[in-house]
């Protein structure tokens, strides 16, 4: 029973380590989502905070404020998917979570 118990304490640690290092790769990631065949980019962290928001002036119309919003939101929701993408992409290297008690 010893033995169990051991196991399931390096496995604990094992994760709490990748999910740390997840985290820090998190933090580092940058991401840039477009619209407009790049007329809008907008270039995110990892913790989805705007680093970069790049609008070309051809997309600027005064008579057209709605498209340039949209084209904005489309291009953040481009680069927020990609973070999710990457997030889930990201593995718990193996790591047998289903003999941890609940709460770790």
């Amino acid at each position: 029973m010893g033995s169990g118990f051991s196991k399931m304490k390096k496995q604990a640690k094992m994760f709490q380590e990748q999910m740390a290092k997840m985290q820090e790769d998190m933090q580092k990631l940058e991401v840039t989502g477009s619209a407009g065949n790049g007329l809008v980019e907008i270039t995110l962290s990892g913790e989805k905070e705007i680093k970069k928001l790049s609008i070309k002036p051809e997309c600027v119309d005064p008579e057209d404020i709605e498209g340039l919003q949209d084209l904005i939101i489309v291009a953040f929701n481009d680069a927020a998917k990609k973070i999710e993408e990457n997030s889930s992409n990201s593995s718990l290297g193996g790591i047998d979570l289903s003999s941890l008690p609940f709460g770790l």
